[in-house]
């Protein structure tokens, strides 16, 4: 026990002095918390970010504009802080463009904007507006073709690519974890079998496997994380199948046997610990690739479904802006998922240092 707790101290002490894997832990910690608190901090806090407002579509970064607010006819209820955590805040009022206003006795006079020097002009009682019925609000990656805010969109699109990666990682681990080591400590029949059906599943293109269980399945958001889950086991199950193909003859497993421990014990609770870090390795390389999986899937119209947010969707929605005015539209959550990509394969990389005791001392 003693010297498992040194090894992971000297682990985390290696991995420390890894910036590339520091930075990438750092960026997964910010993702993470901006996730969680996604709607709090987010400028847009209705449900997925999806305040459209088709006046001002397509604006660049930067871009301000001066609204007023007019009470929803319907009762908007709070949800409560829990109800927003989760899924957002419903806005009370509708967000109406305006270029100027004047108060006149219990009225307000309003110049509607409507396009490039084009405005109407409106009047509405001070009944009909919040108490603070003028407000200006600024976008700072601008909005998109129905005038949301892309920021906002970018910030809740966050809590599905963790969320996509996190199960796809725990479906592929169970499955793999689980094939992996019956493969290699029974070894014989049950090896080839599995090892039969792993090789079929991995002849298969992964897209191609993805479309097959989302026609399946169907589209939509819990879809696609089971559809792409299922397609990322099959390098785990190898990883693990030949690691415990090298530890299933040493003497602790002999020991274990000869004790009379049950074999679910002996892979679960000897096996499992000793082989976790080249698991963790490749664990981590999945989650990015399941964010891109997820992104290209969204992008062709078959992941997330609107109007939910993704960052592959706000591509597909946008792309066409790149060789326009506004490429911003595209790029933004283009680099989001660049990002985050690139800080999962960085971690991946300084497990794999850190983890490797072969070539690397304690100290």
């Amino acid at each position: 026990m003693e010297q498992a707790r040194s090894f992971q101290a000297a682990a985390w002490h290696r991995l420390k002095k890894n910036k590339g894997a520091v930075f990438g832990l750092v960026l997964i910690i910010l993702s993470v918390i901006t996730a969680i608190i996604a709607y709090f901090i987010a400028p847009d806090h209705s449900p997925f970010a999806n305040r459209i407002i088709l006046e001002i579509g397509g604006r660049k970064p930067g871009f301000e504009q001066q609204f007023i607010k007019v009470k929803k006819e319907k009762e908007v209820t709070n949800p409560g802080f829990f109800g927003q955590l989760l899924s957002g805040k419903e806005d009370a009022y509708y967000y109406i463009p305006v270029t100027g206003y004047e108060k006149k006795g219990d009225s307000i006079i309003v110049q509607k904007y409507i396009d490039e020097k084009l405005s109407e002009r409106q009047a509405y009682d001070l009944s009909q507006l919040a108490p603070d019925p003028v407000t200006t609000k600024k976008f700072l990656l601008g909005t998109d073709k129905y005038g949301r805010d892309i920021l906002s969109r970018i910030i809740i699109g966050t809590r599905v690519s963790l969320s996509v990666g996190l199960i796809t990682v725990i479906i592929s681990l169970s499955i793999g974890l689980i094939l992996g080591s019956l493969a290699g400590y029974y070894g014989g029949k049950t090896d080839n079998i599995i090892m039969w059906f792993i090789n079929v599943i991995w002849s298969i293109p992964t897209l191609l496997l993805v479309f097959a269980i989302t026609l399946v399945l169907g589209k939509g958001f819990w879809q696609i994380f089971i559809a792409v889950g299922l397609t990322m086991w099959v390098n785990i199950a190898r990883l693990v199948r030949g690691q415990v193909l090298g530890i299933r003859e040493l003497e602790y497993i002999e020991a274990a046997r000869a004790l009379g421990y049950s074999d679910i014990r002996t892979i679960a609770r000897h096996i499992w610990p000793n082989i976790m870090g080249p698991v963790m390795v490749i664990a981590a390389s999945n989650f990015a690739s399941a964010i891109i999986i997820e992104a290209g899937l969204s992008f062709l119209g078959i992941g997330v479904q609107p109007p939910q947010t993704s960052w592959g969707l706000m591509i597909k929605e946008n792309y066409n802006f790149i060789i326009t005015q506004n490429p911003m539209l595209a790029l933004a959550p283009g680099f989001a998922i660049m990002l985050l990509v690139l800080a999962f394969n960085l971690l991946g990389n300084g497990l794999s240092d850190a983890l490797n005791v072969k070539s690397k001392n304690f100290s």
